[in-house]
């Protein structure tokens, strides 16, 4: 049986994105998101909670998430997980990280939105195309409001 890994994760960067060039000259950027939760307790008290998880972009896009992204941003990414291991003073020690694969820019600080696609090999997603050009500005989508959502109001 084969395996089925995706992930696909809305939030905010926590620090500005680092770009870098691997030593075969491959680029990548580096940067976490917060990703904010919400639950009821038994009580059916309201409680929130944030999780915090890397992500890595590669190639193109990797340049266009350092050029228009910042400590803030709000982002939809979706992609897979990827575990590393490594040894650090004599201890094993491994992190599942999210290798992105296509993002759109979501209502920002500024209030700008936008979609851009990683393009890699799915050439389903018109917007590969123009991912070099900047975000559309003006629009601010619904899903950016910080109001949380009521599961109350699913209606499944």
């Amino acid at each position: 049986m084969r395996g089925f890994n995706k992930v696909v994760l809305m939030g905010n960067l926590t620090r500005d994105p680092e770009l870098r060039t691997t030593p075969q000259g491959s680029t990548v950027c580096s940067f976490s998101l917060a990703v904010n939760r919400t639950w009821k307790n038994a009580s059916g008290e309201q409680q929130e909670a944030v999780d915090y998880i890397d992500c890595n972009i590669w190639g193109k896009p990797a340049e266009i998430i350092d050029q228009y992204m910042n400590k803030g941003s709000g982002i939809l990414v979706s992609g897979r997980l990827q575990q590393r291991s490594w040894e650090q003073d004599g201890q094993k020690r491994s992190k599942v990280e999210v290798v992105v694969e296509d993002f759109n820019f979501v209502g920002g600080g500024d209030g700008s939105g936008g979609s851009r696609s990683s393009g890699g090999s799915s050439s389903s997603n018109a917007s590969s195309s123009s991912s070099s050009n900047p975000p559309a500005g003006g629009k601010k989508s619904e899903e950016a409001d910080d109001e949380p959502i009521n599961l109350d109001d699913i209606p499944f």
